[in-house]
């Protein structure tokens, strides 16, 4: 029997074999606290699965991993363990029609998020468990069929140590020892959950007339850690939370079907958040220790309203298999956005969507791993590697695009009929598309094919040709698209002509909507116009695509950046040189010199702290070797002079010194770090607080100014989780061969460290400018990837080949081993394969982008 890499051919045979009526799953959790006996640790868990199978006297078989299984019974029958279960399935032979299958099992505790992950928090020595499923891990909690078309309703019930709280996807009490929680609607296995310890919980409540009188009411729940209780602003998750539901009732007209909303926020979290129905778990770094500018603000509010649109896109409606991942992840970004536009403070959140959101779209979709939006999922590694750019980012970029083609309101109205037809059901792409050509009156099959169907990103370049009195004679705007991808797309667009007015300001005079389809697109209502200073053909940020610029738009910009008026063109301009940059057509000097020109004129503080990681990233991978050294003196300098010169106590100078720390490398910048620390200097109102003393601690460590007695110094300052992350990544950024020697062996040759551990051992042992330490390791990777992919979990997997890819070694001897690994090993798994091409593709674009660079003139 295959191993728990499932298929979609074998998930599609089992769907229409057999239909799930329900679950009882009883979990024993006191095993949670106590000792082990130096045995890994494991609890008790009893599932009941009724289920029917419509051929009578065929096979299927359960999914489960586990440590071992007590007993197994397939109506009324005992099975032997040992004959039918493999560590990963359990073989059902001779089903009836009707069938109710029992499993007793012992399944581990995570260390890794995945499953049911335990933390022992350092601070208090309390434990603390949570689930996380996405997409297949449900089955290391309970027996199941692992797949999101048989969905089914749950009843849990738990036994936890005394003095916990345990909560579940519906309302739960406790009676005779025993947490009992109520029934759920029909739902996928990976989206269930459960969460027990003495979490910190606050409640609330919502209420809301519906249209028929009848009122609805939603209790309320947010939990964290107690340790990080004095933290924890409930009052603001609270208020999104409600702003939220009364938005998302307002647009898609079908009550919260889940009944309570419970918002818990877990420690050593692999990911933002997880839709789970009435229980939705968060990374716990969206409870802030420190002081963090409004944009972190943002951030939290977009993640509410992501995960709570899933409650609709992904809980109620769900797609059949992972193909139509997007089919939930699209919308619920999309969502996100439109949600904090349309009822929160965050009025600029298309701004933040245009510049960080769609920086992650863009760089997936021109690897060479991209996929269309709707993709092709064999298997449920696949699944796992697919929730990238393209399934979230992308997609959320074109559903934009589909809301100006077809008008909002048919876009809401389409969702909601979609709602009201496939409640608690599953579907296909086909069924989205047939409401909103019914809703829309258009037909989507061309639409679909042009940008569900195919991948790649478009270039649009405005041409500009002038008439004798220096007006416009034509203005159109030409699509190209890659040679890989060579589809070119219908866009509908805004193309925005600025000018410089007397007063300084780069301002639009005109703005009107084209619809762009082919090579090339005449403006005609353009024609006669004041020639422009600088063409935007994306205005408002409506379509999905890479904006270039004609060489008159692109001298304005070098001088007049800062001048733009408007927020939102000034991020879409930003975000158009950084793509130039990474195509290897603006030298990364150049993109530098324009941050320290105008990144402190920048009013929106998200466009700021991008700008900040993008001239990090510009000076560590596409700068010429030769020239990182001057640039990043020139970049300290800067932020220096930004951070002394920005208001006392905003955003601003928080920023900025989170960027000087981050690019400190002389003497003298990394002694004012130190004195900052000591408090023997000052800035005026800047608080270093616990979390910006870690990140001034960081580059002491890398640059070995702080060693090891200092940085446990400070961990006994700050004895926490969070504080135990910091100290591990600052000690494994140490500039010492052992230290080096150490932290790969802590993350290659041993499990022993938690999956939060290991994402901080990496982030120190990877930093930049330490290539003589870390160039022994290149070959060293190569070597053990196909055991690091066959032994341990996919999770930690994919943090270990990403995170120890010899980046930093961006020679072309690194591309040329690369592509000998890739060569030798044809036969590796497939998302190992694709994990490994991406990263190649990385290291080729970086050198492309040094050939760039090294061809510019000197900024001295």
């Amino acid at each position: 029997m295959p191993g728990e890499n499932l298929s979609r051919d074998e998930a599609r045979e089992r769907a229409a074999l057999l239909s799930v009526d329900g679950y009882d799953v009883a979990l024993d959790l006191r095993s949670a606290v106590g000792g082990s006996d130096g045995e890994p640790r494991t609890f008790r868990s009893v599932t009941t699965i009724r289920f029917r199978c419509a051929e009578p006297g065929a096979s299927s078989f359960a999914d489960l991993i586990a440590p071992s299984v007590t007993s197994v019974s397939l109506n009324g029958r005992d099975l032997d363990p040992g004959e039918v279960f493999d560590g990963t399935r359990i073989a059902l032979e001779d089903l009836a029609a009707d069938n109710e299958l029992i499993v007793d099992a012992q399944c581990a505790y995570s260390r890794t998020g995945e499953g049911l992950h335990r933390f022992v928090d350092p601070e208090d020595g309390e434990v603390y468990l949570y689930t996380q499923y996405e997409p297949a891990d449900s089955r290391r909690v309970f027996t199941n069929f692992e797949q999101p078309d048989l969905k089914a309703p749950f009843r849990f019930e738990v036994r936890a140590p005394e003095g916990w709280t345990v909560w579940s996807n519906g309302a739960g009490e406790l009676t005779d020892g025993v947490w009992r929680f109520a029934e759920t609607k029909p739902i996928s296995t990976y989206i269930t959950c459960v969460v027990a310890g003495p979490y910190h919980y606050v409640t609330d409540s919502y209420e809301r007339v519906l249209a028929d009188g009848s009122t609805l009411e939603i209790p309320l729940g947010a939990m964290c850690r107690k340790g990080l209780a004095p933290y924890f602003d409930a009052d603001d998750v609270f208020l999104i939370t409600k702003q939220g539901l009364d938005f998302f009732h307002e647009n898609f007209d079908y009550p919260y079907p889940f009944g309570k909303y419970d918002q818990a926020f877990v420690p050593e979290y692999n990911l933002g958040a997880m839709e789970n129905p009435g229980l939705v778990t968060f990374r716990e770094e969206f409870v802030f220790r420190g002081k963090v500018t409004q944009a972190s603000y943002e951030a939290r509010a977009n993640v509410i309203l992501h995960e709570m649109a899933h409650m609709w896109f992904g809980d109620l409606v769900t797609m059949v298999w992972w193909d139509d991942l997007w089919l939930k992840e699209s919308f619920a970004d999309f969502m996100g956005t439109f949600g904090n536009v349309g009822a929160t403070r965050f009025k600029d959140a298309w701004t933040t969507f245009a510049n960080r959101r769609k920086a992650w779209a863009y760089r997936a979709d021109q690897l060479p791993s991209t996929h269309p939006i709707t993709a092709d999922i064999r298997d449920l590694q696949d699944a796992k590697l697919n929730f990238d750019g393209i399934t979230y980012a992308k997609g959320a970029s074109v559903l934009k695009q589909l809301v100006a083609y077809v008008g909002q309101d048919a876009f809401l109205e389409g969702a909601r009929r979609y709602f009201k037809r496939h409640a608690y059901g599953n579907t296909r792409l086909g069924d989205l598309l047939s409401v909103l050509a019914e809703t829309s009156g258009r037909d989507m099959t061309a639409w679909s094919a042009a940008w569900l169907q195919t991948a790649g990103v478009n270039s649009l370049t405005p041409q500009v040709l002038l008439d004798d009195e220096g007006r416009i004679a034509e203005l159109a705007v030409v699509q190209e698209a890659p040679e890989s991808h060579p589809e070119l797309r219908p866009h509908r667009v805004k193309v925005g002509l600025y000018r410089l007015t007397p007063e300084g300001e780069l301002k639009r005079y005109s703005c009107e909507e084209l619809d762009v389809d082919g090579p090339r697109t005449v403006a005609g209502y353009t024609a006669g116009a004041e020639a422009p200073d600088l063409v935007l053909v994306n205005d408002d940020d409506l379509t999905y695509c890479k904006i270039r610029f004609d060489e008159t738009s692109l001298a304005t910009l070098r001088d007049h950046l800062g001048d733009l008026a408007d927020p939102l063109a000034r991020a879409l301009c930003w975000s158009a040189l950084w793509n130039l940059t990474r195509d290897g057509l603006l030298p990364a000097r150049e993109f530098v010199a324009l941050v320290l020109r105008f990144a402190g004129r920048e009013s929106d503080i998200g466009v700021l702290q991008m700008l900040h990681a993008w001239a990090n990233t510009a000076l560590e991978r596409y700068a010429a070797p030769e020239w990182r050294a001057t640039g990043g003196e020139l970049l300290a300098q800067g932020a220096l002079k930004e951070l002394r010169a920005a208001e006392p106590g905003s955003e601003a100078q928080l920023a900025w010194a989170r960027f000087f720390a981050s690019v400190a490398t002389g003497a003298a910048d990394l002694a004012l770090l130190k004195d900052l620390l000591d408090g023997t200097e000052t800035v005026e109102g800047l608080a270093v607080d616990q979390e910006l003393r870690w990140a001034f601690l960081e580059p002491l460590a890398a640059h070995g100014v702080a060693g090891e007695e200092v940085l446990a110094a400070e961990l006994a300052r700050d004895d926490t989780a969070s504080g135990k992350r910091h100290q591990v990544r600052c000690l494994a950024a140490r500039p010492s061969a052992a230290v080096k020697a150490q932290a790969w062996a802590q993350v290659v040759e041993s499990d022993a460290l938690s999956n939060a551990l290991v994402e901080a051992t990496l982030s120190g042992f990877g930093r930049p400018g330490q290539e003589e330490l870390t160039a022994p390791y290149a070959e060293k990777y190569f070597a053990v990837l196909e055991r690091v992919w066959r032994e341990r979990s996919i999770q930690i997997a994919m943090h270990i080949v990403n995170g120890l890819f010899p980046a930093h070694q961006d020679r072309p001897e690194t591309l040329a081993a690369t592509d000998a690994w890739l060569a030798e090993h044809a036969d590796a798994a497939p998302a190992l394969r694709r994990l490994v091409l991406e990263a190649r593709d990385d290291l080729a674009r970086a050198l492309r982008a040094q050939a760039c660079d090294a061809g510019a003139r000197s900024l001295a």
